[in-house]
């Protein structure tokens, strides 16, 4: 597993599908997500090099709390809904998307996505490759494991990859973008 030391293991609940769309479809949403406008990320008192734009639900940071938020944008709805499909859920269902701009160089530490999201999350990964990281346990115990994220990918994190592994992402190579639907927990 690169530099991770562990055990591999796949997480249960991690499902990668290549190619989720084409080459085309890629470009115009590329197009339609430079036009947005993104704002800072500010966790622990550190702003990050990646920057935000939520729709649906925005999540606060600091706060931990969902406020309501602008609609999903028109130009999104496709691959709500492709990527609802391969999670198995509505796509109404998919209630938060979080648009993700990494500049070269960007990370993202380890983590889990907040509590208040519910037990299925989406990424859609658009521009330059990266790899997607996981480890759960310590020690002897320490499982990880590695996919690289393929420009126009998707990958579904349920079960135990989205309760019980953290997830990071090293530097990313170029320029690149996620966009993350997912469900809000019920109460």
């Amino acid at each position: 597993m690169g530099r991770m030391r562990g055990v591999a293991e796949r997480p249960a609940g991690l499902t990668y599908q290549p190619e989720l769309i084409g080459p085309d479809e890629e470009r115009s949403l590329l197009t339609a997500l430079g036009a947005f406008e993104f704002r800072e990320v500010r966790m622990h008192g550190r702003i990050a090099r990646r920057t935000v734009r939520q729709f649906g639900f925005d999540y606060d940071y600091g706060s931990y709390q969902l406020t309501a938020a602008e609609a999903l944008p028109v130009e999104l709805h496709g691959v709500r809904e492709r990527c609802a499909a391969l999670a198995d859920v509505p796509a109404v269902a998919l209630a938060q998307a979080l648009v993700t701009r990494y500049p070269r160089g960007s990370v993202i530490g380890w983590h889990r996505d907040a509590p208040a999201f519910g037990p299925t999350v989406v990424g859609l990964s658009l521009g330059a490759d990266c790899l997607l990281r996981f480890q759960r346990g310590e020690g002897d115990d320490r499982r990880v494991y590695e996919v690289q994220l393929a420009a126009r990918s998707a990958y579904v994190l349920s079960g135990a990859a989205r309760a019980s592994w953290q997830h990071s992402i090293p530097p990313v190579p170029g320029l690149r973008y996620s966009i993350t639907f997912r469900q809000l927990r019920t109460p």
